[in-house]
């Protein structure tokens, strides 16, 4: 019977409408732009105030923030009244106390000069790669992380200062608006830096960690945590912990959680330490989008491959076999504890699929050494002629295949050679030898008629369970999982072969729908395709005049109340609520229990209670409270 399933997909294939999958490459910079890693650009600096170093390291020092004015030559382009300020914490502190006038830079374009941009981005952000023999390590880290979430970019340039050869840098791009407009559409809600605010060698001062750990319900008491770069959000970010810490059941209507794992994964894949779940919890930036989702973005990923960490710890393979699960106990942090400490769990198993796709795709060990070779060959005569780097030529090449160690002083891990441990490490892990199921590609099969489903199905095997991840939001975000089966009902074909189907859960004519395939057996889980939920296939949806299934009808009663509202429902599903105020701000969530939500905490005023099922069907009724 296998044969009617496949002339299903033939058939299909050549009669249906196709779907497409979604590449988010394109948004990245193609060849000639500003981070093209093929460009060595020549970046020339002057200050009109003479004084300008102890200025910024007045202003570095205090946190001031202050920038000044400088004309900026970049590739014999000339740009006015660029605001500069120094950057860094131990890339600044270190070379500075030490006289070393290789400093990092923060240029900002567009401050005093509205509309004026260098090359489509208002800002350049130069650092110094001081602990970095190789100059390569947060530029090979960028270019793996890009390829599973919304990252930054990063590429070498010269730079000079007052007419004096400084040396070679990594221009990192920044996280502003010109970077959140074009991974989110948009750039209007709340953003973080989350580092704490001491500096680097300032001893007496206020101290803090980007844990996520709950501090209480008074904002002040993160502001050593985390830096806002945006006019507002100590609220938002308060309310993200608090789910995070104490109603963590409800933490996807908060955060995006797939974002998360993919960092996290590529953390643990690439050896990068030092965040969030690494040794020290910091170097991320977190922005909540339109839908009011949280995203993590990586930032300062210059230790990747172990880096300068190295000599974090005297046992070098507690770095190189660093457990991606629980560190080095299991009083890791709570973001980590409820999302990744299990790696039988739901978001384990996805966790896993995550730094599986990753080691497979992106972890071979030749093909970095060539992207390494290509970055090297292009810096080499600006590396040999840098004046003020910490290290020399020889360590320039053979830190990338072996480890720089210099007695009691210093140690750095090589590229390639932790690639080498690291991988073999995480195979042998058994989460990681667990067999997962095979997905094939899905194929759409369109009905005929007004009344029509569009159903997805595909090919899998070894799997226990196989789930249609779908959503037609904007943000590309809250993906609604609905069974697909292969027992010859709901769309499906023939009943045990292996096609599993289910049916798109919206009827709206025009929308595009986003969707990838979700397998899971006991022991792994697969996804197709494997960069889920960044990469997703969509499907225009034709249109539909009428659902064919029975639409969510909800009632509340009594109404005016206040204290208990009752719901009743057509679902046989559980329920989950959002209360809103009038003011559109959500004051109470949850699942309902018993039919029956307490709102005796509110103030008197107009409400909304939107429910919704687990396949992302709603409704929306008004309630009064007196």
């Amino acid at each position: 019977m296998k044969w009617i399933g496949l002339l299903l997909l033939v058939f299909s294939v050549q009669f249906g409408n196709a779907q497409t999958l979604y590449n988010p490459q394109t948004l990245y910079d193609g060849p000639g732009g500003l981070f093209d890693p093929n460009y060595l650009r020549t970046v020339d600096i002057n200050f009109h105030d003479p004084g300008y170093h102890q200025i910024l390291v007045d202003g570095w020092t205090n946190e001031t923030g202050i920038r000044l004015p400088a004309t900026v030559l970049f590739d014999g382009i000339f740009y006015s009244n660029v605001m500069v300020r120094y950057k860094g914490n131990s890339t600044f502190a270190i070379p500075n106390d030490n006289n070393n006038p290789k400093l990092p830079y923060n240029l900002d374009f567009n401050d005093s000069v509205p509309g004026q941009f260098v090359m489509g981005y208002r800002k350049m952000k130069l650092a110094n790669a001081a602990f970095d023999p190789t100059f390569a390590k947060e530029i090979t880290g960028y270019d793996i992380y890009r390829r599973y979430l919304p990252s930054p970019q990063a590429n070498l340039m010269r730079l000079n200062v007052q007419g004096d050869y400084l040396g070679l840098y990594v221009n990192t791009e920044a996280i502003d608006k010109t970077f959140l407009e074009k991974h989110f559409g948009e750039s209007g809600g709340a953003l973080f830096k989350c580092d704490p605010i001491q500096q680097f060698g300032q001893s007496g001062g206020p101290t803090g960690n980007s844990d996520l750990t709950w501090l209480g319900p008074d904002t002040s008491l993160y502001y050593n945590h985390y830096k806002l770069r945006s006019l507002s959000g100590w609220s938002e970010l308060v309310e993200l912990i608090d789910v995070l810490n104490n109603d963590p059941a409800n933490l996807d209507t908060i955060l995006n959680i797939d974002r998360v794992l993919w960092a996290f994964a590529v953390n643990q894949v690439i050896a990068n330490l030092d965040t969030y779940n690494g040794l020290f919890q910091h170097n991320y930036y977190l922005y909540q989008t339109g839908d009011g989702l949280f995203q993590m973005i990586p930032w300062d990923v210059s230790e990747s491959f172990v880096g300068a960490l190295l000599q974090f710890n005297p046992n070098f393979n507690e770095l190189y076999e660093y457990d991606p699960y629980n560190g080095y106990n299991s009083s890791w942090t709570p973001l980590v504890q409820l999302l990744t400490s299990d790696p039988n769990s739901h978001y384990g198993k996805i966790y896993t699929a995550h730094m599986r796709t990753i080691l497979n795709e992106s972890l071979d060990a030749q093909t970095v050494q060539t992207f390494v070779d290509s970055l090297q060959s292009l810096g080499q005569a600006a590396a040999t002629a840098d004046p003020n780097k910490l290290f020399g030529m020889n360590q320039y090449y053979s830190n990338v295949t072996s480890e720089m160690i210099i007695p009691f002083v210093f140690s750095a891990a090589g590229i390639t050679s932790t690639i080498d441990l690291r991988k073999p490490y995480l195979e042998s892990l058994p989460s990681f030898s667990a067999a997962p199921p095979t997905v094939g590609n899905p194929t759409i099969v369109p009905q005929q008629g007004p009344q029509g489903q569009n159903f997805v199905t595909s090919y899998v095997t070894n799997a226990t369970s196989v789930e249609l991840m779908a959503t037609t939001s904007p943000y590309n975000s809250k993906f609604v999982s609905v069974p697909m089966v292969d027992d010859g009902t709901n769309g499906d074909a023939v009943a045990g072969d292996n096609f599993y189907t289910a049916a798109f859960p919206w009827y709206m004519g025009g929308s595009m729908a986003k969707f990838y395939i979700r397998a899971t057996n006991s022991d792994a889980l697969m996804l197709n395709p494997e960069r889920a939920e960044y990469e997703f296939w969509t499907y225009e949806l034709p249109l539909s005049l009428e659902p064919t299934e029975t639409l969510l009808e909800t009632t509340i009663y009594p109404n005016p109340t206040r204290d208990i509202v009752f719901v009743q429902s057509n679902s046989v599903e559980p329920l989950s609520y959002n209360l809103i105020n009038s003011s559109g701000v959500t004051v109470l969530r949850g699942t309902l229990t018993n039919n029956k939500i307490d709102v005796s905490s509110l103030e008197s005023g107009v409400y909304f209670i939107q429910l919704t099922t687990s396949n992302g069907q709603s409704s929306t009724e008004k309630l009064i409270v007196q």
